[in-house]
């Protein structure tokens, strides 16, 4: 899914991580979720990445792009995505908080050490 014009924010996400599609599920059937173009980086076609940003990196962190083309991954881009999304933005007020970015990314990095039991699971 190519971004639309009136998508200000593009988030490429691992639909085959069962955890990972259940929480993408939720944002964009939040209020401002139809603003942004979710895009299932193990369904779509190459073209669909954009620049700099190739299939492995994209599944193996969670990303966004901003409109000017700037990409932001991991923590940084759940605090985009909570940003642009009206329940979700006291978090994203949450990540000013100084280091609260880094303890943010500390666990998102762990989350993804296990992540790939939950996608060997769903394969079952």
């Amino acid at each position: 899914m190519q971004p639309a014009p009136n998508h200000a924010t593009t988030v490429y996400y691992d639909g085959g991580c069962p955890l990972c599609r259940a929480e993408i599920d939720i944002y964009q059937k939040s209020p401002g979720g139809d603003r942004v173009c979710w895009v299932d980086a193990s369904a779509c076609s190459d073209q669909d990445l954009g620049p700099a940003l190739n299939r492995s990196d994209a599944l193996a962190r969670l990303h966004v792009r901003q409109a000017d083309g700037a990409l932001a991954s991991g923590a940084r881009a759940f605090v985009q995505i909570w940003a642009v999304l009206p329940k979700w933005r006291w978090l994203a007020s949450l990540a000013r908080i100084p280091g609260a970015i880094q303890v943010m990314e500390w666990g998102y990095v762990l989350f993804l050490k296990v992540r790939p039991l939950w996608r060997k699971a769903s394969k079952r």
